[in-house]
This record gives C-alpha cells, structure tokens and sequence, in this order.
C-alpha cells in the first residue's frame, strides 16, 4: 500500500532524524513529504518509529494511507513519479 508522510518540525535535529528514519520507508518526494510502498508489517514498524518522535506543541507528523483506486488518480505536476516498489522475482 502506498502512504504518504508529511511533516512541519520546528527543531532541526529532530527534524533531520525523522527524515533519515523515513529514508528507511521510501523517498523524498518533497522537502516535507515521503511516500512509501509498504506492507502491513512495515506500516506497523512505520507506526512505531513515529510514535518515538518528540513532537514539541506546534510540530505534526501526519500518515495518510493511500488506497490502490487513489493511487492511480494521484496527478503530479512538474518533476517526479508516484513511488512504486519495483517487480522482483525469486528464482
């Protein structure tokens, strides 16, 4: 499932530490905003790391799940591409 994740976070190095973590997820599509291709297990490990976050009273994290019928209606202007993990195969 694809989720979105963004955030406005006054403190620099929280700031910086909670973008490194999402690295972890998927890319940076904006300077505030990732996206993520995940499964369940992942979200939940998703979850937990941003629950950890200190958030001072006007910082916000925000996790917006994406249905698969949304996400083909997703509409980008200018650069990029709708995050999409690639097709790999076990042999």
């Amino acid at each position: 499932m694809l989720v979105l994740v963004s955030y406005d976070i006054e403190d620099d190095k929280i700031r910086i530490r909670l973008a490194k973590k999402l690295l972890d997820f998927g890319p940076r599509v904006q300077l505030s905003v990732f996206e993520a291709d995940v499964t369940e297990k992942e979200l939940k490990k998703l979850k937990q790391a941003l629950q950890k976050i200190k958030l001072a009273d006007d910082d916000s994290i925000r996790l917006y799940r994406l249905c698969e019928i949304c996400t083909k209606k997703i509409t980008i202007w200018g650069k990029g591409v709708v995050t999409k993990d690639k097709d790999y195969y076990i042999s």
